[in-house]
């Protein structure tokens, strides 16, 4: 389903069962950045509806013996017919460096091509450097940080990456 994961980790994609396992590695991938709150922003923004509707744009990486290795969480957009979307993306920390993040976009790439887009976007917050410097290097193109993009008070890098013909 996804080429180019390390030996021993297989993608699917999710299923509403996977809602509660990827809840449970936030806060430990994401190594308490931006504290409690930023604990609870995260919470809030993987709600159950995306592993119920977005399955099938969305992919779990998972060891052999069933442990969660990475997520993505993404979409095809309703309003505009020529963008796909990737709402949240996590690697376990432990496995960074090994392609898999790049892997997964990727894949979406494909999947994105597949249904006829030709733009992605996604988000990251300003303190996420690490996200951004990942998203420069896969080729998308970081806006100045947006006030208030996911409500008040929290502002986002927005990125966009055209996807070249295949």
């Amino acid at each position: 389903m996804i080429d180019g994961l390390p030996d021993g980790l297989t993608a699917r994609h999710p299923t509403v069962e996977d809602h509660p396992r990827v809840l449970a590695v936030l806060e430990t991938w994401w190594g308490g950045l931006k504290g409690e709150a930023g604990a609870l922003e995260r919470a809030l923004l993987l709600p159950r509806l995306y592993f119920q509707h977005f399955t099938t744009t969305s992919y779990v990486v998972e060891h052999r013996d069933g442990q969660l290795a990475a997520f993505l969480v993404g979409f095809m957009s309703q309003s505009e017919p020529d963008t796909a979307y990737v709402h949240f993306v996590g690697v376990d920390p432990a496995l960074h460096g090994r392609g898999i993040g790049q892997a997964l976009y990727g894949a979406f790439f494909e999947l994105a091509r597949a249904h006829g887009r030709r733009v992605v976007r996604c988000v990251t917050s300003p303190e996420n450097t690490a996200s951004q410097a990942f998203h420069t290097r896969l080729g998308f193109t970081a806006s100045m940080p947006v006030d208030d993009y996911d409500g008040p008070g929290l502002t986002r890098v927005a990125f966009t990456r055209v996807l070249e013909l295949a």
